[in-house]
């Protein structure tokens, strides 16, 4: 067929016939199916941003290093479910979308930057830079590599990024906090009042007489679900954990300190810290010549002037050891006297002289508080394979048909049988239920199983394992009023007391507000009137919190009252104080930062927004839900 319609081809009737031919078939094409070709363009187009396509595959890969960031940080697997839940993809499709309407506009504007500016921004970035402070070509192929980049794709990229962050600089960086916004923050956190106050006590509510039966019976069933009866479970529960099998005697006190020599710094106090000056050089040799020179009289500054450093590129800070990266770098800087330079450091990445300006001795509670602590820290260490051997025996008895209490009395340990315990931990009276391993997880469990249940063991942190059975379950259910008569009385008469407090409070106030003193309320009760200063919205004075709220809702010289523990206070302001505006202070510091960046956000979104809707923006929702494996089909 194709050799006969070669040859039709040669002559111009032939090539009329195969046009002809054709044209039937494009036109057979259209009515019955060539269209659906050309439906299916786009499929792979997740959203579009003005003239900008968001293709599926890069939303995916996108989402997926999104999520894979989230459970590195939360350590542990997070399912789309989850992360759909959390917004996750609607937060990843909302920053695509904005990048590429900032894309557009940096083009539109015209706005570029060259290699050479790019290779600079880059070599300057410290996520490349080694030890000694310079760039590091294999730190930067390993970072760009474990990201999923090549060298051409991350420079295309961070030229994006640059320029955005350029546009929006150019946005936001004129942006200051208003000045009458940082007064009214240093007026809220500076200011301080003092107060006159006066407590009054439960006893001065007077003699309360015992409530009726009625009026108790009322008072009960205006509050019948105060006094609910909660669902308690039957459990039995056996913990098998480090801690449960340690035995800390068996430690000596020299393994004891040596462990606590390897975490006093960061658990017993503050490790020594070293002000410290670093030269890098590219060659030992340089730097041997250096140490002569310093050796000979010449100064370290001088060196480093020579070498076009200033004070603030040798300064690496007060660090600690563990603060140094190079092992070798740190022990040769702390074991120098202080004022002392260093011999030539080989180094990771550099050779350096190094300079002690300063040594912070480091302070350090005493062992000896800590030894049988970290007794039991090593002796749970110790018991891990014996945790395992447990755990591996019990299992098997279960398996066997053998219940939790006959599992673990073949294991030489006994069962914990718990009578009634609630959600929250308590037993029936309202105590928590003490000796629980891991009680959070445990109850949740618990509550989420049933009788006869076979549940998976919750295991603990330290790499153990409780088991439980629910042996019992009781309803929750309301409670008569004689099972809890004793509770209920005691709470009507606490009400009772706060009200009559209230009250005399209230009268005392109004006595303050016409010209009276607190002094002569204080002699009608034989009370005592306190003069509390330096009070402020964050407390002070030892006043609780609900007091130091009032205080500062009521005006300079105003009075009010609120309640406390053991009765009412009540109290005049009778001064109030606020201290100049600095505005180095840290505090302000922060507060100013703090607007600045709330400004710039609000500026940016609303930036944004406009930019998007002059583009025009387009989502298909069923390949987003399909991007972000919420479902697999379009």
């Amino acid at each position: 067929m194709l050799e006969g319609m070669r040859a039709a081809h040669q002559s111009w009737l032939g090539r009329s016939l195969i046009a002809v031919l054709m044209g039937f078939i494009i036109i057979s094409f259209a009515i019955w199916g060539i269209g659906d070709i050309f439906r299916g363009f786009g499929t792979g187009r997740l959203a579009s941003v003005g003239n900008v396509d968001i293709s599926v595959e890069a939303y995916r890969n996108t989402y997926q290093n999104e999520l894979q960031r989230l459970q590195r940080r939360a350590r542990q697997a997070i399912t789309n479910e989850q992360a759909r839940a959390m917004g996750l993809d609607r937060q990843v499709l909302a920053r695509m979308i904005s990048e590429a309407a900032l894309d557009q506009e940096t083009r539109k504007l015209g706005l570029a930057m060259s290699d050479a500016d790019i290779a600079k921004t880059i070599e300057n970035d410290p996520s490349f830079r080694s030890a000694g402070g310079q760039f590091d070509r294999d730190r930067f192929n390993d970072a760009i590599r474990d990201a999923g980049y090549t060298e051409r794709s991350f420079v295309r990229e961070q030229r994006g990024v640059y320029l955005r962050q350029e546009l929006i600089e150019a946005l936001t960086g004129g942006i200051a906090a208003p000045q009458a916004f940082l007064d009214a923050v240093h007026r809220f956190q500076a200011e301080t009042r003092t107060l006159e106050t006066l407590l009054l006590p439960a006893a001065s509510a007077g003699e309360i007489a015992a409530p009726s039966a009625e009026v108790l019976q009322k008072y009960f069933d205006d509050r019948k679900k105060n006094f609910h009866a909660p669902e308690y479970r039957k459990l039995v529960t056996l913990a098998v954990t480090p801690a449960t099998l340690a035995k800390a005697e068996t430690v000596s006190d020299e393994d004891a300190r040596k462990l606590y020599d390897e975490v006093k710094g960061k658990r017993y106090g503050q490790p020594e810290t070293r002000q410290l000056q670093q030269i890098p050089f590219d060659k030992p040799e340089a730097a041997a010549e250096a140490r002569a020179r310093i050796k000979a009289g010449a100064s370290f500054e001088d060196v480093a002037k020579e070498r076009n450093l200033t004070a603030s590129d040798i300064d690496l800070g007060t660090l600690t050891r563990d603060g140094l990266a190079d092992p070798a770098i740190a022990a040769a800087a702390f074991a120098l006297a202080e004022g002392e330079v260093s011999e030539p450091i080989t180094g990771q990445f550099t050779n350096v002289l190094v300079k002690v300006v300063k040594i912070n001795a480091g302070q350090f509670k005493p062992f000896e508080n800590f030894a049988n602590e970290l007794k039991r820290e090593l002796a749970s260490r110790q018991t891990a394979p014996e945790v395992k051997r447990i755990h591996d025996l019990i299992e098997d008895k279960r398996a066997a048909g053998q219940n939790l209490a006959e599992a673990a009395k073949a294991a030489g340990l006994e069962a914990r049988t718990i009578e009634a315990i609630d959600a929250t931990g308590r037993d029936k009276s309202g105590a928590l239920v003490t000796g629980l391993i891991d009680a959070a997880a445990l109850l949740k469990a618990a509550y989420a199983s049933d009788i006869g249940a076979d549940n998976d063991t919750v295991t603990t942190a330290d790499g153990g394992y409780v088991w439980f059975e629910v042996a019992g379950v009781q309803p929750s259910r309301d409670r008569a009023l004689d099972e809890v008569k004793a509770q209920v009385e005691k709470n009507w008469r606490d009400e009772e007391i706060g009200r009559l407090l209230a009250s005399k409070a209230a009268d005392i106030v109004k006595s303050l507000q016409a010209g009276g003193s607190l002094a002569e309320a204080a002699k009608a009760i034989g009370g005592e009137v306190k003069i509390v200063s330096g009070v402020k919205r964050s407390g002070g004075g030892g006043l609780a919190a609900q007091v130091v709220t009032q205080a500062f809702n009521a005006p300079n010289g105003g009075a009010g009252s609120a309640a406390v523990s053991n009765g009412r206070i009540v109290f005049k302001v009778i001064g109030s104080e606020t201290p100049a505006l600095d505005l180095s202070t840290a505090a302000m510091k922060s507060a100013a930062t703090t607007a600045r960046n709330a400004l710039a956000e609000d500026l940016v979104t609303q930036y944004l927004a406009k930019l998007q809707s002059d583009l025009g923006v387009s989502v298909s929702e069923t390949a987003l839900r399909q991007a972000s494996g919420g479902s697999n089909e379009f």
